[in-house]
């Protein structure tokens, strides 16, 4: 070994932090708070938003129409608007553990097929001005659909073929 390879005696030198470092870590840092505050608001959604799901079956038993077919797609389009709350949150909290990409773009898919579900199951032609609108909205829900059916598929096979790691 050469004199040159040796460490200096006490160890090697730090290196001297540049102002520019200096400031990217505190922005890491204030970036990872406001991460965590907002998987903590997300929290407060999925609370609230449970909250009024419950409120919602239970006056609609109370009013008696809660067997009608339109109540329960609102109870739907509700657990479904709570499911993407709560993969946001996932996600969220996927980018704050530094995960790995794979999958946080594994939850970013779910979240954009739970969101294309819940555009299907309320969707009403008669909210839109002519059945050309509606017709072309249905087509373009179906083809975010069937793009993410086939990334989640993707997604799946990729990963079923790579080797494990542990």
């Amino acid at each position: 070994m050469d004199d040159e390879d040796a460490d200096p005696v006490g160890g090697p030198l730090p290196e001297a932090e540049s102002f520019d470092d200096r400031v990217l870590g505190v922005s890491e840092s204030l970036i990872r708070y406001v991460e965590v505050i907002a998987a903590l608001v997300l929290v407060l959604l999925f609370a609230i938003g449970v909250f009024d799901l419950t409120l919602q079956i239970f006056q609609s038993a109370l009013r008696g129409d809660i067997t009608d077919p339109l109540v329960v797609v609102g109870f739907i389009d509700t657990a479904l608007l709570l499911f993407i709350i709560v993969e946001v949150y996932q996600t969220v909290v996927a980018y704050t553990q530094e995960s790995e990409t794979r999958r946080i773009v594994r939850l970013v898919i779910y979240t954009g097929v739970i969101a294309m579900v819940r555009k299907a199951i309320i969707f009403r032609t008669g909210e839109y001005s002519s059945e050309q609108a509606a017709l072309t909205a249905a087509a373009a829900y179906t083809l975010i659909i069937l793009g993410l059916a086939a990334l989640l598929l993707v997604e799946r096979r990729t990963r079923d073929r790579l080797p494990e790691s542990g």
